[in-house]
């Protein structure tokens, strides 16, 4: 008689999946034998033989010599208790060396058999016997056990396997039909406890099989454990499954967490080497999860929960991918509060400390970033604007790698512009007027200010960014942008262009020379001799456009939105800190004053330019006032212009919102930003309900 069967063999033998384990094996033998041989014969003549059937018949033969050698003379107890694994277990630890190689569905197709972490729950008994010896060998380490953790000494083994014994034998009773059994909130309750009450890493494959089904349930094809009928059954599956899965790896295999925010993969353990394969299966199956979701709740559960798993997936490149590949189309696709999930399941597997994931996670989310952005409308504008910051976040964790991409991506944005500029056709002016461009020079202006913002210097230390060097490139690309067509058509594209480098340059306070490209725009408004048009169009968005569509050109309702959104950018920039804070804004603003003075001379002789004429006189006279605010605080300085030191100082003490300019802008921004209310409101159709 052979050595007794296990339970978990006997379990598995009646289960009627015996069959199909068998074949899958073999079909799995032949493939790694047929790789063999390939490697093998490789280079080598190939050989010419009489009466041997050539091809897949002579492998066949063969393989059923090998079978009948290897099962003659076994007992059926010998069968039963596991020898028919032991050649093809060694087969296919070899095999499972090559994970890249391996397909996802392959590694889901044996998930209903991990015996192995059955084994680990055993492990309690070892610990029982260890503690029995421990008062003998160690008394001191005893008696302190006893004063500060008298759990671990009364740790009892049949208290711990009493409810796994009956789960045993009642699923063992289930899986005896041909049928799949049916999955009832009673048996989820069993295996909660458990894995509530002793982390049973038993009852985690189980829950982690009925996982499986629950995924796997609509499709065709596949050879389910469980059978569900109950939505609530489902719903709570998934959710016990997503929640509990990280609670019990966290238990058995932990993993580091450094200062830094970034993790280390949990070290290399029996335990960790065990329940690999079921971690890969189950991430898998959460992935293909996130592909059916259309619950937005759930979606983000599922999000939350996967984050959490990151660590012990690290090591698979392929699963990483796919991760990463599931999560950015969410990311660019869904509503916002899964975006957000998303994101942060991405931020999640870009804090992992190895260098190599990092460099995927930034150019894959700046890929997907671009191919977002082709167009944008009011409707897209906002969603895209949530990937900008969320995405500017992921390059600002570690400056260093993302210092190799973003030089890459905007010398990328400098050819175009070269091309452009070269060719000076229509189609090459496109690879630079176009959403994508405008979208990605605002994306590495938020990067850039994020990076070099004072806040960040103050948290790295005093340390400047490796992004900093990058600033004086991106200025130069986006106004070399602005100098390729000047035309009305093209003053929004222009408009998109400044907003970046004013955001840029509030946070990192570097002075860049906006006003001769805001000038033109507003001075060709008020000195234009000719009548504007008459037309019923409404006023254009500059915020959603990029280029002025034909009709508008030449009318007044065109004119007053370029004479207005030109003024408000022009007190923008003169208000931002590295233009009103200099010592020398006094002398600054001089040459501005006089040609808008100028201007606003011509126009005052026309009376379809009031508004535009209104608008640059109060520009004016704010500029004047700030103008002599800073005189009138710099009166008592008894340093020279040459001792920069006190110039830097000096200027940090001024506050800007605090001058005539500062107060104006507030009031502009606050009425600009509840005419954008108004204007979303109307264009979601909400009408205002009047109480009674």
């Amino acid at each position: 008689m052979g050595k007794k069967a296990t339970k978990s063999t006997r379990k598995f033998a009646a289960s009627g999946q015996l069959k199909a384990t068998i074949q899958a094996r073999r079909k799995h033998r032949d493939i790694k034998k047929k790789a063999e041989k390939r490697k093998g014969n490789k280079g080598k003549p190939r050989e010419v033989v009489g009466d041997v059937p050539s091809g897949d018949e002579g492998a066949d033969i063969e393989e059923d010599e090998e079978e009948s050698g290897k099962f003659k003379g076994m007992s059926v107890d010998d069968f039963l208790g596991g020898g028919f694994m032991e050649r093809d277990d060694d087969e296919q630890s070899a095999a499972e060396e090559d994970e890249e190689d391996e397909d996802i569905d392959e590694v889901e197709s044996d998930n209903d058999s991990f015996a192995d972490v059955d084994d680990l729950d055993e492990e309690g008994a070892d610990h029982l016997a260890e503690l029995s010896k421990l008062a003998e060998k160690d008394p001191e380490f005893y008696k302190y056990l006893q004063e500060n953790d008298r759990e671990l000494l009364e740790f009892n083994l049949n208290a711990a396997d009493g409810d796994e014994d009956m789960a045993d034998e009642d699923e063992f009773e289930a899986m005896s039909d041909e049928k799949a059994p049916m999955l009832t909130k009673a048996i989820l309750q069993k295996w909660q406890k458990a894995l509530l009450e002793q982390r049973s890493l038993r009852a985690l494959r189980r829950l982690l099989i009925a996982f499986r089904s629950a995924v796997h349930m609509n499709e065709d094809g596949q050879n389910l454990a469980w059978t569900i009928d109950s939505a609530s059954v489902y719903n709570k599956l998934i959710t016990t499954a997503l929640k509990y899965t990280p609670v019990i790896l966290e238990h058995h295999c932990p993993y580091k967490k450094l200062a830094n925010g970034k993790f280390k993969a949990p070290t290399q353990t029996t335990k960790w080497k065990t329940l690999q394969k079921l971690i890969q299966s189950y991430f898998h199956n959460v992935m293909h999860l996130l592909t059916q979701l259309t619950d937005n709740e759930m979606l983000k559960l599922a999000l939350t929960e996967s984050a959490k798993i990151v660590p012990y997936i690290t090591s698979s490149r392929k699963a990483v991918k796919v991760h990463l590949k599931t999560c950015l189309n969410l990311w660019s696709t869904a509503e916002d509060g899964v975006r957000i999930a998303a994101f942060l399941a991405v931020r999640k597997l870009a804090s992992a400390t190895d260098e190599s994931i990092m460099d995927i996670v930034l150019k894959n989310t700046y890929l997907t970033l671009v191919r977002s952005c082709k167009a944008t409308s009011a409707h897209t504008l906002p969603s895209i604007n949530l990937m900008k910051n969320s995405a500017s976040e992921i390059y600002c964790i570690d400056h260093a790698p993302a210092y190799q991409h973003a030089f890459g991506y905007i010398r990328q944005l400098a050819i175009h512009l070269r091309n452009s500029m070269k060719m000076k056709t229509k189609e090459a002016y496109k690879q630079v007027y176009n959403w994508q461009y405008v979208h990605c020079v605002d994306f590495w202006a938020i990067v850039l200010a994020r990076a070099c913002d004072k806040q960040t210097l103050i948290e790295r230390g005093g340390q400047e960014s490796e992004l900093k060097a990058l600033i004086y490139p991106l200025v130069q690309v986006s106004l070399g942008a602005l100098r390729l067509i000047r035309n009305a058509r093209s003053w929004p594209f222009h408009f998109h262009i400044v907003r970046s480098l004013l955001h840029l340059t509030r946070h990192t306070h570097i002075y860049v020379p906006l006003a001769p490209y805001l000038l033109p725009i507003l001075t060709s408004v008020l000195t234009t001799t000719s009548k504007p048009k008459s037309s019923t169009l409404r006023p254009l968005d500059f915020d959603t456009a990029i280029r002025a569509p034909q009709q508008y050109l030449k009318t007044r309702v065109y004119n007053e939105g370029l004479g207005e959104e030109a003024a408000y950018l022009l007190a923008e920039y003169l208000a931002s800190p590295p233009v009103h804070g200099s010592i020398a804004f006094p002398e600054i603003v001089v040459p501005l004053v006089m040609m808008l003075r100028k201007a606003i001379k011509i126009a005052k002789t026309s009376p379809w330019k009031a508004k535009e004429a209104g608008l640059a006189k109060a520009l004016v006279e704010r500029v004047e006032e700030s103008a002599r605010w800073v005189e009138q605080k710099r009166k008592g300085v008894s340093f020279a212009p040459s001792q920069l030191g006190e110039v830097e100082a000096w200027e940090t003490g001024v506050k800007v919102d605090e001058s005539p300019l500062g107060k104006f802008i507030k009031v502009q921004r606050k009425t600009r930003e509840k005419r954008r209310k108004l204007v979303e409101k109307a264009r979601e159709g909400e009408e205002e309900i009047l109480e009674d």
